[in-house]
């Protein structure tokens, strides 16, 4: 059986903190800070990270968020948990950079795509899909946690998602059970609870 890597998405304190520019409440929040995080601090384990910078220019999108310097920007993982390096992207999928991304001194640069860096950081920092499988937790099961599960699914990883873990972007428990039951999370990743995955780590 492969080894296990987790992966947290977009756990940043513009989605999941009150203030921020596109919080809702969202109950995965404190159970990734008060049972996951716990548990991989315990077992010395570390939480890989993607993190997003949404400032503009952003093409099909005129929201801006995350940007860095801000509290929006900030992680809700503390760093003695996190893999390094954290992963930036600047749109839903993670293929997506920018030039200065996470920078906060430097202007933005225009999204493109960067096929061969994240290559190398899922090798460096995930694992070789034939060897390692991944987890998902964070923000948001309807976007950005989906977009990594197709990325992550296409280039060869057994994905799951912990159900516990995520949430929808509205934080209605109905609009996540149906994502959760829907076809289309299910054509990429299985979802599963934290106590059917948690000793595999």
């Amino acid at each position: 059986m492969n080894k296990i890597q987790l992966l947290c998405i977009d756990l940043q304190k513009d989605f999941s903190a009150e203030g921020g520019k596109n919080y809702r409440p969202h109950a995965n929040v404190e159970f990734i800070k008060n049972t996951i995080v716990p548990f991989f601090v315990d077992n010395n384990l570390k939480i890989a990270e993607i993190v997003s910078d949404y400032r503009q220019p952003r093409p099909g999108d005129r929201g801006d968020s995350c940007d860095p310097g801000t509290d929006g920007y900030t992680s809700e993982l503390d760093d003695n948990v996190k893999k390094m390096p954290v992963w930036k992207k600047c749109m839903n999928s993670p293929i997506w950079v920018r030039d200065n991304i996470g920078d906060a001194s430097l202007a933005p640069g225009f999204p493109y795509e960067d096929t061969k860096e994240l290559g190398l950081w899922l090798d460096s920092v995930i694992g070789d899909p034939k060897e390692t499988d991944v987890a998902l937790i964070g923000l948001t099961l309807d976007c950005c946690v989906l977009c990594c599960a197709q990325e992550l699914s296409m280039r060869g990883y057994k994905v799951y998602i912990i159900e516990e873990g995520v949430d929808v972007y509205t934080g209605l428990e109905n609009e996540k059970r149906q994502a959760i039951d829907g076809p289309i999370i299910r054509n990429w990743a299985s979802v599963v609870k934290w106590d059917e995955l948690k000793n595999r780590f």
